[in-house]
């Protein structure tokens, strides 16, 4: 499969000028819809939007991939808008997005698509690229500028491992890069962190935990031999192998815009040695502070929101089984319209029942 295979002339905007991140959002959603990968327009533009809370797609350099992967969406697809004066995206960086690409990702087993939607967001970090997609006079040229692209440049799997030979004389650092998604920035870290690496003429492996699984999976002889630890995710990762390494953790968008910062931490070995199950409270601090308020009001709320659902579900058995008891007690076509009200607390059994789970969806 190609790039090109999920993105179409209908879903291509070169001359969009929205207003505001949510107009840009808006557009991109219509276009998605024009090119029918999506079965409810609705129900996929409230998943874009729920990923949008959590932390911005605008991820610097002018570039923005908003992304949604729900039952609305028939098979995956791609969106395309080159925006000539700029949106404010709330980016990374602050800049304006002059480009979008607007992600639509099937809730199925089947991960075709994502090597390929991978492969795109770690071409998007080429100036070249990018630069070219923005001059593109017609969707024609921005669709051979992409197909050009994606034939000269390697595989997910072949650029992660084509990295250059460890030895003795330079710094080997490892990496994890992974999001929530597991579609755009797990993998545009990693470009970055390994560009940068390369810059410095260090020697880098990358590990990326995405949602086809993870890649490039740093073995026993790899951590053994590494001088440093850059994890650079906002997703789980297995850290219990990094014990006794000097180790340290950022957002996984540092890992894109701050690349340069943590390879030069890494050179300088300025980082504290990770202890497996050991994790002091400055540290939680300092992990939470990098945070968005935004992302920790949503991680609060979540955290809220499963210790209360035992009440929820154990409430609506109570009120279920309430209706159950009225059920087999009372005959239904029997009672008035007033008594058929108040059905499920007719007898004293189902009363009680009734008058417990209520109490529980209050609460």
């Amino acid at each position: 499969m190609r790039i090109t295979d999920l993105l179409d002339k209908r879903s291509i905007s070169l001359t969009a000028a929205p207003k505001s991140k949510e107009e840009a959002l808006n557009e991109a959603i219509a276009l998605m819809a024009e090119s029918g990968k999506i079965n409810d327009t609705e129900g996929y533009r409230r998943q874009v939007f729920a990923r949008e809370e959590e932390s911005t797609t605008g991820v610097g350099e002018g570039i923005a991939i908003p992304h949604g992967k729900c039952a609305a969406v028939n098979r995956p697809g791609l969106a395309a808008m080159v925006i000539k004066d700029g949106v404010d995206f709330e980016s990374l960086d602050g800049e304006p997005v002059t480009l979008l690409f607007l992600i639509a990702a099937p809730d199925t087993k089947d991960n075709v698509h994502l090597d390929v939607l991978s492969k795109l967001s770690m071409m998007l970090m080429d100036e070249e690229f990018t630069k070219n997609l923005r001059n593109a006079s017609t969707a024609e040229e921005f669709l051979e500028i992409i197909d050009k692209a994606d034939e000269e440049k390697k595989s997910v799997d072949e650029r992660l491992s084509d990295i250059n030979k460890a030895d003795d004389s330079r710094v080997k650092i490892l990496a994890v890069t992974s999001c929530p998604t597991g579609i755009a920035h797990t993998y545009m870290a990693a470009e970055g962190l390994e560009k940068a690496a390369k810059a410095k003429n260090c020697y880098i492996k990358v590990e990326t935990r995405g949602s086809g699984g993870a890649k490039n999976v740093l073995t026993d002889k790899d951590i053994e031999e590494a001088d440093f630890i850059i994890i650079a995710a906002d997703a789980k990762v297995p850290m219990e192998r990094f014990d006794g390494k000097k180790l340290i953790e950022r957002q996984v968008s540092d890992g894109i815009n701050k690349a340069d910062e943590l390879i030069d931490l890494a050179i300088k070995g300025e980082a504290p040695v990770y202890k497996s199950g050991v994790r002091s409270d400055d540290e939680v601090e300092k992990t939470t502070s990098k945070k968005g308020i935004g992302h920790k009001i949503y991680t609060q709320l979540m955290n809220g929101v499963s210790h209360m659902l035992p009440f929820v579900v154990g409430g609506g058995i109570l009120i279920a089984i309430s209706f159950l008891i009225d059920g087999f007690a009372v005959d239904i076509n029997s009672l008035s319209a007033a008594e058929r009200s108040s059905f499920g607390s007719i007898t004293d059994a189902a009363r009680l029942f009734n008058e417990i789970g209520n109490v529980a969806f209050k609460f």
